[in-house]
């Protein structure tokens, strides 16, 4: 069935109480309301004739300010389309010459200097290497936001064991979580199911955990748990690191936000982990919240929705 637009919703709104209102006074003749006549006048009769007449023009005059109201809506939503079009369009040209200005200048100059020692041949290649993979992880970032975007309808679902997930997550982030020192507890009960895209679920847990990585500082301790609920699980990501300053929690999830735009660039971070993270956990139809610790560091609170098998079944504590 197709929604209504704002327009129509306040012309069959306003259209339903007038006729409502009609009716009653027509078929109630008299004003307390206490029996039903037949209308057997002929004043009725002409009453009811001018209620249609009013509800007629009523009917077109609302009409025409509906539609001109769906208009002037939808104009704005064009309008700031377009401005977040412009600024997602300015921002990724912004974010792509940076690999692409190193890759070229590391080329040029090699080609350049084909008497250059192969110890700074070997430097100047890692380094193109680098700013490559850097320039992959961007584009498929991109691409992972569109498909959200623009065909969520193709997006695959699926059981997904996000337990099984997280430990795949722990056990590839390792080196890096020993190597700044960092220590992660995992609290995740066994077995937690949910309905939903297993790429894009990843995505969440592992975006969440790389921020935290790359950000909350070295010995951080980094804590994951959940709670359920009758139709969903909560999620909760925490850690005791440096925290957010208060200002930039609103903009965290924002396309190309950055905190420390030369530090994430170093870090190798694309700025649209984060707006992958809440775009997954929305088209999942969940929540997420973040805030700082009472002691320090940041939480990422979000919910997802259980398998819909489960939520037929007796909660864990009745199950024999």
């Amino acid at each position: 069935m197709k929604q209504l637009t704002e327009g129509r919703k306040m012309f069959v709104s306003v259209m339903a109480i007038f006729a409502v209102y009609a009716v009653i006074f027509i078929v109630f003749e008299d004003y307390d309301r206490r029996s039903m006549a037949p209308m057997s006048e002929t004043s009725d009769w002409h009453l009811l004739g001018f209620t249609l007449v009013v509800m007629s023009l009523l009917a077109i005059v609302l009409h025409r300010y509906a539609q001109r109201m769906d208009e002037r809506i939808s104009r704005e939503k064009e309008e700031q389309h377009a401005q977040m079009r412009r600024e997602l369009t300015q921002n990724i040209s912004h974010e792509l010459k940076t690999p692409v200005a190193s890759i070229l200048g590391y080329m040029e100059t090699l080609i350049d200097n084909p008497d250059m020692a192969p110890a700074t041949q070997q430097q100047f290649i890692s380094r193109s290497h680098q700013q490559a993979k850097r320039l992959t992880a961007l584009l498929h970032d991109i691409s992972t936001l569109n498909r959200m975007d623009y065909a969520a309808e193709n997006i695959s679902w699926q059981p997904v064991n996000v337990s099984q997930l997280v430990a795949d997550i722990v056990s590839e982030t390792t080196p890096l979580l020993e190597k700044q020192h960092m220590t992660f507890d995992n609290q995740l009960p066994a077995d937690i199911m949910v309905e939903g895209n297993d790429g894009l679920i990843y995505s969440i847990f592992r975006n969440i955990l790389d921020n935290s990585v790359c950000y909350a500082g070295e010995g951080t301790h980094i804590v994951l748990s959940a709670i359920e609920f009758s139709d969903s699980w909560w999620f909760n990501f925490s850690d005791n690191g440096v925290g957010i300053p208060a200002e930039h929690l609103s903009r965290l999830f924002e396309r190309f936000y950055r905190i420390d735009k030369g530090r994430s660039r170093q870090m190798g971070g694309t700025g649209l982990g984060l707006a992958i993270v809440k775009n997954a956990v929305l088209l999942h139809g969940g929540t997420i919240t973040t805030h700082n610790g009472n002691n320090g560091g940041v939480s990422f609170t979000f919910t997802l929705k259980k398998l819909k098998a489960e939520l037929h079944s007796p909660p864990p504590e009745s199950q024999n």
